[in-house]
Protein backbone atom coordinates (compact mmCIF):
# COMPACT_ATOMS: atom_id res chain seq x y z
CA UNK A 1 0.00 0.00 0.00
CA UNK A 2 1.46 3.35 -1.00
CA UNK A 3 1.75 6.23 1.40
CA UNK A 4 -1.23 8.63 1.53
CA UNK A 5 -0.93 11.71 -0.66
CA UNK A 6 -2.00 15.29 -0.11
CA UNK A 7 -5.11 15.98 -2.15
CA UNK A 8 -7.40 18.72 -3.28
CA UNK A 9 -11.08 17.92 -3.62
CA UNK A 10 -14.13 19.73 -4.96
CA UNK A 11 -16.53 17.95 -2.60
CA UNK A 12 -18.18 20.73 -0.61
CA UNK A 13 -19.05 18.59 2.40
CA UNK A 14 -15.42 17.60 2.90
CA UNK A 15 -14.43 21.23 2.48
CA UNK A 16 -16.88 22.28 5.19
CA UNK A 17 -15.37 19.94 7.81
CA UNK A 18 -13.02 21.08 10.53
CA UNK A 19 -9.41 19.91 10.33
CA UNK A 20 -10.02 17.42 13.14
CA UNK A 21 -13.08 15.94 11.44
CA UNK A 22 -11.29 15.66 8.09
CA UNK A 23 -8.49 13.84 9.88
CA UNK A 24 -10.97 11.20 11.09
CA UNK A 25 -12.10 10.41 7.55
CA UNK A 26 -8.99 11.04 5.47
CA UNK A 27 -6.95 7.87 6.23
CA UNK A 28 -9.84 5.75 4.97
CA UNK A 29 -10.65 7.64 1.76
CA UNK A 30 -9.84 6.24 -1.67
CA UNK A 31 -10.33 8.08 -4.95
CA UNK A 32 -12.33 6.11 -7.51
CA UNK A 33 -13.88 6.80 -10.90
CA UNK A 34 -17.62 7.35 -11.27
CA UNK A 35 -19.08 5.69 -14.35
CA UNK A 36 -22.48 6.38 -15.87
CA UNK A 37 -25.01 3.85 -14.68
CA UNK A 38 -22.91 2.83 -11.68
CA UNK A 39 -25.17 2.02 -8.75
CA UNK A 40 -23.99 3.47 -5.42
CA UNK A 41 -26.99 2.30 -3.38
CA UNK A 42 -29.11 -0.74 -4.21
CA UNK A 43 -32.71 -0.68 -2.92
CA UNK A 44 -33.21 -2.65 0.30
CA UNK A 45 -29.58 -3.78 0.44
CA UNK A 46 -26.92 -2.81 3.00
CA UNK A 47 -24.18 -0.56 1.61
CA UNK A 48 -20.50 -1.44 1.77
CA UNK A 49 -19.17 1.98 0.75
CA UNK A 50 -20.08 5.64 1.05
CA UNK A 51 -19.16 8.08 -1.74
CA UNK A 52 -18.28 11.78 -1.66
CA UNK A 53 -18.55 12.74 -5.38
CA UNK A 54 -16.12 15.28 -6.81
CA UNK A 55 -18.33 15.99 -9.82
CA UNK A 56 -21.03 14.47 -11.96
CA UNK A 57 -24.63 13.95 -10.93
CA UNK A 58 -25.99 11.08 -8.86
CA UNK A 59 -29.73 10.45 -9.04
CA UNK A 60 -31.80 9.12 -6.15
CA UNK A 61 -34.92 7.44 -7.45
CA UNK A 62 -37.86 5.53 -6.08
CA UNK A 63 -38.23 2.26 -7.95
CA UNK A 64 -41.89 1.35 -8.41
CA UNK A 65 -43.22 -2.20 -8.22
CA UNK A 66 -43.92 -2.42 -11.97
CA UNK A 67 -40.58 -1.00 -13.08
CA UNK A 68 -41.23 2.74 -13.17
CA UNK A 69 -38.88 5.25 -11.55
CA UNK A 70 -39.62 8.60 -9.93
CA UNK A 71 -37.13 11.22 -8.81
CA UNK A 72 -36.39 11.48 -5.10
CA UNK A 73 -33.39 13.81 -5.42
CA UNK A 74 -29.96 14.43 -6.92
CA UNK A 75 -26.53 15.24 -5.56
CA UNK A 76 -22.98 15.65 -6.78
CA UNK A 77 -19.97 17.38 -5.32
CA UNK A 78 -22.30 19.01 -2.80
CA UNK A 79 -23.13 15.76 -1.06
CA UNK A 80 -22.56 12.20 0.04
CA UNK A 81 -24.32 8.92 -0.69
CA UNK A 82 -26.34 6.76 1.71
CA UNK A 83 -27.59 9.53 4.01
CA UNK A 84 -29.92 7.00 5.66
CA UNK A 85 -26.88 5.62 7.52
CA UNK A 86 -26.80 8.86 9.50
CA UNK A 87 -30.39 8.25 10.63
CA UNK A 88 -29.72 4.81 12.04
CA UNK A 89 -30.92 2.74 9.05
CA UNK A 90 -28.75 0.18 7.28
CA UNK A 91 -30.70 0.17 3.98
CA UNK A 92 -33.15 2.24 1.95
CA UNK A 93 -35.92 1.58 -0.61
CA UNK A 94 -34.39 4.14 -3.01
CA UNK A 95 -31.71 3.51 -5.62
CA UNK A 96 -28.78 5.89 -6.15
CA UNK A 97 -26.92 5.72 -9.46
CA UNK A 98 -24.56 7.89 -11.49
CA UNK A 99 -26.38 9.69 -14.28
CA UNK A 100 -23.74 12.24 -15.37
CA UNK A 101 -20.22 10.81 -15.20
CA UNK A 102 -16.67 11.77 -16.21
CA UNK A 103 -15.75 12.40 -12.60
CA UNK A 104 -14.39 10.84 -9.44
CA UNK A 105 -15.45 10.31 -5.86
CA UNK A 106 -13.75 9.80 -2.54
CA UNK A 107 -14.94 6.44 -1.25
CA UNK A 108 -14.89 5.18 2.33
CA UNK A 109 -15.98 1.87 3.82
CA UNK A 110 -19.33 2.25 5.57
CA UNK A 111 -18.00 0.91 8.86
CA UNK A 112 -15.09 3.37 8.92
CA UNK A 113 -17.51 6.18 8.02
CA UNK A 114 -19.90 5.36 10.85
CA UNK A 115 -17.03 4.92 13.30
CA UNK A 116 -15.79 8.42 12.47
CA UNK A 117 -19.29 9.85 12.83
CA UNK A 118 -19.58 8.14 16.21
CA UNK A 119 -16.35 9.73 17.40
CA UNK A 120 -17.23 13.33 16.54
CA UNK A 121 -20.37 15.27 17.38
CA UNK A 122 -19.35 18.11 15.06
CA UNK A 123 -18.92 15.70 12.14
CA UNK A 124 -22.28 14.12 12.84
CA UNK A 125 -24.02 17.50 13.07
CA UNK A 126 -22.55 18.78 9.81
CA UNK A 127 -23.65 15.64 7.99
CA UNK A 128 -27.13 15.85 9.55
CA UNK A 129 -27.40 19.44 8.35
CA UNK A 130 -26.71 18.08 4.89
CA UNK A 131 -29.51 15.54 5.39
CA UNK A 132 -31.82 18.48 6.09
CA UNK A 133 -30.95 20.03 2.73
CA UNK A 134 -31.70 16.69 1.02
CA UNK A 135 -35.14 16.61 2.66
CA UNK A 136 -35.83 20.19 1.57
CA UNK A 137 -34.79 19.36 -2.00
CA UNK A 138 -37.06 16.31 -2.07
CA UNK A 139 -40.04 18.31 -0.77
CA UNK A 140 -39.36 21.05 -3.33
CA UNK A 141 -39.28 18.45 -6.11
CA UNK A 142 -42.69 17.11 -5.10
CA UNK A 143 -44.19 20.59 -4.91
CA UNK A 144 -42.69 21.60 -8.25
CA UNK A 145 -43.83 18.47 -10.08
CA UNK A 146 -47.33 18.88 -8.66
CA UNK A 147 -47.79 22.59 -9.34
CA UNK A 148 -45.48 23.79 -12.11
CA UNK A 149 -45.70 23.44 -15.88
CA UNK A 150 -43.25 21.08 -17.52
CA UNK A 151 -41.16 24.01 -18.83
CA UNK A 152 -40.49 25.27 -15.29
CA UNK A 153 -39.84 21.76 -14.00
CA UNK A 154 -37.27 21.10 -16.70
CA UNK A 155 -35.64 24.50 -16.22
CA UNK A 156 -35.25 23.82 -12.49
CA UNK A 157 -33.74 20.42 -13.03
CA UNK A 158 -31.28 21.66 -15.65
CA UNK A 159 -30.18 24.38 -13.23
CA UNK A 160 -29.64 21.80 -10.50
CA UNK A 161 -27.46 19.71 -12.82
CA UNK A 162 -25.62 22.82 -14.01
CA UNK A 163 -24.79 23.67 -10.39
CA UNK A 164 -22.99 20.38 -9.96
CA UNK A 165 -20.81 20.17 -13.07
CA UNK A 166 -18.00 22.09 -14.72
CA UNK A 167 -18.78 23.78 -18.01
CA UNK A 168 -22.16 24.17 -19.66
CA UNK A 169 -22.66 20.78 -21.31
CA UNK A 170 -24.80 18.17 -19.55
CA UNK A 171 -24.93 14.62 -20.88
CA UNK A 172 -28.59 13.62 -20.47
CA UNK A 173 -31.11 11.51 -22.35
CA UNK A 174 -34.71 12.59 -22.94
CA UNK A 175 -35.89 9.44 -21.17
CA UNK A 176 -33.98 10.27 -18.03
CA UNK A 177 -35.10 13.90 -18.00
CA UNK A 178 -38.69 12.70 -18.27
CA UNK A 179 -38.22 10.44 -15.27
CA UNK A 180 -36.71 13.21 -13.18
CA UNK A 181 -39.48 15.73 -13.85
CA UNK A 182 -42.43 13.31 -14.05
CA UNK A 183 -43.11 13.91 -17.75
CA UNK A 184 -43.45 11.77 -20.85
CA UNK A 185 -40.40 11.56 -23.10
CA UNK A 186 -42.34 13.20 -25.92
CA UNK A 187 -43.21 16.11 -23.62
CA UNK A 188 -39.55 16.54 -22.74
CA UNK A 189 -38.63 16.65 -26.43
CA UNK A 190 -41.20 19.37 -27.14
CA UNK A 191 -40.12 21.36 -24.09
CA UNK A 192 -36.46 21.19 -25.07
CA UNK A 193 -37.38 22.61 -28.48
CA UNK A 194 -39.23 25.46 -26.76
CA UNK A 195 -36.28 26.29 -24.49
CA UNK A 196 -33.92 26.09 -27.43
CA UNK A 197 -36.15 28.36 -29.50
CA UNK A 198 -35.88 31.18 -26.95
CA UNK A 199 -32.13 30.79 -26.57
CA UNK A 200 -31.94 29.22 -23.11
CA UNK A 201 -30.27 25.97 -24.20
CA UNK A 202 -28.99 24.05 -27.17
CA UNK A 203 -30.23 20.48 -27.35
CA UNK A 204 -28.22 17.79 -29.11
CA UNK A 205 -28.44 14.02 -29.09
CA UNK A 206 -27.74 12.86 -25.55
CA UNK A 207 -26.75 16.24 -24.21
CA UNK A 208 -27.99 19.71 -23.32
CA UNK A 209 -25.84 22.84 -23.46
CA UNK A 210 -26.80 25.73 -21.19
CA UNK A 211 -26.73 29.03 -23.13
CA UNK A 212 -28.59 31.51 -20.90
CA UNK A 213 -28.72 30.56 -17.23
CA UNK A 214 -30.43 33.80 -16.21
CA UNK A 215 -33.39 33.03 -18.48
CA UNK A 216 -33.59 29.50 -17.11
CA UNK A 217 -33.73 30.85 -13.56
CA UNK A 218 -36.46 33.28 -14.58
CA UNK A 219 -38.46 30.44 -16.12
CA UNK A 220 -37.96 28.16 -13.10
CA UNK A 221 -39.20 30.92 -10.77
CA UNK A 222 -39.63 29.96 -7.14
CA UNK A 223 -39.31 26.25 -7.95
CA UNK A 224 -35.53 26.78 -7.92
CA UNK A 225 -33.45 28.30 -5.13
CA UNK A 226 -34.93 27.22 -1.81
CA UNK A 227 -32.88 24.01 -1.35
CA UNK A 228 -29.79 25.83 -2.61
CA UNK A 229 -30.31 28.64 -0.09
CA UNK A 230 -30.78 26.07 2.68
CA UNK A 231 -27.54 24.37 1.68
CA UNK A 232 -25.65 27.66 1.78
CA UNK A 233 -27.13 28.44 5.19
CA UNK A 234 -26.38 25.06 6.75
CA UNK A 235 -23.34 23.71 4.91
CA UNK A 236 -21.53 26.10 2.57
CA UNK A 237 -21.26 27.27 -1.05
CA UNK A 238 -23.13 25.47 -3.79
CA UNK A 239 -23.60 26.09 -7.47
CA UNK A 240 -21.87 28.56 -9.74
CA UNK A 241 -20.87 30.79 -6.84
CA UNK A 242 -18.94 28.04 -5.06
CA UNK A 243 -15.24 28.47 -4.31
CA UNK A 244 -13.02 25.39 -4.55
CA UNK A 245 -10.64 25.10 -1.60
CA UNK A 246 -7.90 22.53 -0.92
CA UNK A 247 -8.71 19.40 1.04
CA UNK A 248 -6.07 19.35 3.77
CA UNK A 249 -6.39 15.72 4.72
CA UNK A 250 -4.72 12.47 3.78
CA UNK A 251 -6.21 10.11 1.24
CA UNK A 252 -5.36 6.47 0.70
CA UNK A 253 -4.24 6.31 -2.92
CA UNK A 254 -3.80 2.55 -3.05
CA UNK A 255 -6.79 2.22 -5.41
CA UNK A 256 -5.72 4.86 -7.85
CA UNK A 257 -2.82 7.24 -8.20
CA UNK A 258 -3.83 10.87 -7.54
Amino acid sequence: MSQPDQLQTTNALLQALSDDDRALLAPHLTRVDLMRGQVLVQPYEPVAHVYFPEGGVVSIVSVMKHGGRIEAGIFGRDGVSATFLLLGADRCPHESFVQVDHSTALRIDADHYLAAVGQSESLRMLLLRYVQTVLVQSAQSMATNANQRVEARLARWLLMCHDRIDGDEIALTHEFMGMMISAERSGVTVTLHILEGVGMIRSQRGRVIIRDRDKLEELAGDSYGMPEAEYRRLVGPIGRRSVVLPFRGQVDSSHRRV
